[in-house]
């Protein structure tokens, strides 16, 4: 059980530090590691928060010297990363501090990536084995999460679309795993409920798809499903009446996800990724809709997997049948939508989403294939 009222170090599958407060610590860890120019890559909302000009504030007080990049897009491409490699540089900087959501978090360590790579940033796409190609050290790299989603911040990956193509290229490797994560829940306690909504049904969405995906890592499983019973009793909470519990809660089960989802995810990322390149959707909202869709489409021949999910999303025994309806139920608690015209999907986008969803790279680690009509028929009856 967490204890809101305490602190807590732990290492999985880097150093943790987890509670109410830590985010103060940053400064003297900076000072520690003999790091004085930190570049924080952060987006153009929380820039403007006044937590974020406190954190600054409080850096430089401490002798610190921080330089800020918030140019990006709401889902990032290469420029973006690009751009931010160069300020890196003109800067002097020494460190690089990714603060904020998922797309900080890409384009941050995607920036990490660049100072000390010079190849084209796509020939690291890990799709193509460009992993191989990270040989050198990365710049000090530590990572703030402001929202419970992406549980980028243990991630060792970065997604960043081509800017003509909008294709999504995955960018992996261990050394991009940040030394120190600060998770502090105090940090998400003021964001809007459609943020929070959002962000926590892609949490939700990664360790449903972890534990539903193929392969074996007993290990992923556990986190998985401990971290999905983490959301589905605080999402609603930290929705609608947030309070300290409910966002660490959230905070905690978004970590859990990005450490169950290196075993894989799914169909649903595969419905999600293309609605995020062609329509510009929030990442979040996209797996919102596509969610209850892809669980239907998975459903056969998984069922009792789906009965242990019930189970520990307090729908008791043998109740894997009804997960599809709690979903959506629990989407209408939250404000999110259940159809994708409610987010501007038209019926000639279909094809298109069908035809970028088929190749997604999500799309292998799903226990069902998927054909190009298969998509066109999810988002069909989703329309």
């Amino acid at each position: 059980m967490l204890d809101i009222h305490q602190t807590y170090t732990y290492n999985f599958p880097t150093t943790i530090r987890f509670g109410v407060g830590v985010v103060n610590e940053l400064g003297d860890y900076l000072k520690q590691n003999q790091l004085k120019r930190p570049l924080i890559v952060t987006d153009g909302v929380v820039v403007e928060l006044e937590f974020f000009k406190t954190i600054t504030q409080k850096l430089e007080q401490q002798g610190l010297s921080p330089a800020v990049y918030s140019e990006m897009q709401k889902n990032p491409v290469k420029s973006d990363v690009l751009r931010g490699g160069d300020f890196y540089k003109e800067n002097e900087c020494d460190a690089v501090i990714g603060l904020g959501g998922g797309v900080a978090m890409d384009v941050a360590r995607a920036i990490a990536l660049r100072i000390n790579h010079h190849r084209d940033l796509f020939d690291y796409d890990d799709l193509i084995g460009g992993d191989k190609y990270v040989t050198e050290e990365i710049p000090h790299f530590i990572t703030i999460p402001t929202t419970s989603g992406t549980g980028s911040e243990v991630g060792r990956s970065a997604i960043i679309s081509d800017d003509v193509t909008k294709q999504k290229k995955i960018l992996f490797s261990p050394k991009l795993l940040a030394k120190i994560v600060f998770a502090d829940p105090m940090l998400t306690l003021d964001l809007p409920p459609f943020v929070t909504a959002a962000t926590g049904m892609d949490a939700l969405t990664h360790n449903m798809e972890a534990y539903l995906s193929k392969g074996f890592n007993p290990m992923c499983d556990g986190i998985a499903i401990q971290g999905m019973k983490l959301i589905a009793t605080s999402i609603a909470q930290a929705t609608n009446e947030p309070d300290m519990f409910s966002r660490s809660k959230m905070m905690m089960g978004s970590l859990m996800g990005a450490v169950a989802f290196q075993k894989g995810l799914g169909i649903v990322h595969s419905l999600a990724h293309p609605l995020s390149s062609l329509l510009d959707t929030h990442h979040g909202l996209a797996n919102a809709v596509c969610l209850p869709f892809g669980l239907k489409f998975n459903y056969q021949g998984l069922e009792e997997k789906y009965n242990i999910m019930a189970y520990n999303m307090n729908l008791g025994s043998n109740q894997g049948k009804n997960l599809v309806d709690h979903i959506e139920v629990m989407n209408e608690q939250i404000g999110m939508p259940n159809r994708l015209s409610m987010i501007g999907v038209k019926e000639e986008h279909i094809k298109p989403l069908a035809s970028l969803a088929v190749k997604d790279f999500t799309l292998p680690f799903n226990p069902k294939m998927a054909t190009e009509e298969d998509f066109i028929s999810i988002y069909t009856s989703a329309l």
